[in-house]
């Protein structure tokens, strides 16, 4: 039986960094990096069970290893939906989406590519890199209701591609949702900022999207603002969002926040700080 209360809902998104063999200058390995991560996203999941966990620039190696920290040796607390980039299967960067499968019913999932060829692994315009949009329709088991959830990577060095892959993606939303009529979040490393062209198209006029920073009140708001800051050498800047599709569902925001990537042991999780909120669907 369907239920009329409202649902909450955790967000939260990272870009994890994926695990390289030549870390930059103040970067470390995956191994000191792991544990740092998994604890962020247990410690911040933990008190709702309804949470999703959106994440970047994940090896398949990485995958694994997150997941079985959240998961321990038990029977599996959390799945996940999402593919390699490379080859739609393992290789390369995942964009996926985790959820507790005993909260969570996976209805239906696949992944695009954002190229003018979005069925077949393949690059796009000027992008640098193969780039995807996961995609994930979830139904709550207990109260019935259905969203739809996306996790992206837009490219770092192509503005066109970064453009196209907005509308893209604007049109996935506008299908997956039934033109409107399911609750929809996108999460993600854009690598745009808000005058930037990609940014402007995911939340035009024309879009349903809003960017939960600016539909958030000062009294909801905790962290920092930029979530993107380098391994201390580079400029902060403010590239990894929460998108809802405020323009035609009720979401209501609780709190948002941008949390911290490095604590006292000055250890960088992530070149990127994680994004995260609460919401509730109508």
């Amino acid at each position: 039986m369907r239920s009329d209360s409202p649902l909450s809902v955790r967000l939260l998104t990272h870009n994890v960094r994926y695990a390289t063999d030549s870390p930059f200058v103040g970067e470390e390995v995956w191994a000191v990096r792991r544990p740092r991560i998994v604890n962020e996203l247990r410690f911040n999941t933990a008190h709702c069970n309804e949470s999703f966990i959106c994440l970047q620039e994940v090896l398949h190696n990485q995958l694994v290893d997150i997941l079985h920290g959240l998961n321990g040796e038990g029977d599996a607390e959390w799945g996940f939906v999402g593919v390699g980039r490379d080859d739609g299967l393992s290789a390369g960067e995942y964009s996926p989406i985790l959820y507790r499968l005993s909260v969570w019913n996976l209805q239906s999932a696949e992944t695009i590519w954002l190229s003018p060829t979005p069925e077949t692994p393949s690059r796009g315009w000027d992008a640098a890199c193969k780039r995807i949009l996961t995609i994930g329709l979830f139904q709550h088991r207990q109260s019935k209701k259905t969203l739809v959830a996306m996790s992206t990577h837009l490219d770092h060095q192509g503005a066109k591609s970064r453009s196209e892959a907005a509308k893209i993606i604007l049109k996935q939303i506008d299908q997956k949702s039934h033109q409107g009529r399911l609750p929809v979040f996108l999460a993600g490393d854009f690598n745009s900022q808000q005058d930037d062209d990609a940014y402007k198209i995911l939340t035009n006029e024309d879009s349903t999207m809003k960017d939960l920073f600016t539909i958030s009140d000062s009294e909801g708001k905790y962290g920092h603002y930029y979530t993107f800051t380098g391994f201390g050498k580079d400029e902060t800047t403010r590239i990894d969002f929460l998108f809802v599709n405020q323009k035609v569902h009720s979401w209501l925001v609780k709190s948002y926040a941008v949390l911290e990537n490095k604590f006292d042991d000055k250890v960088y999780a992530s070149d990127h700080r994680a994004v995260s909120a609460d919401v509730a669907i109508p």
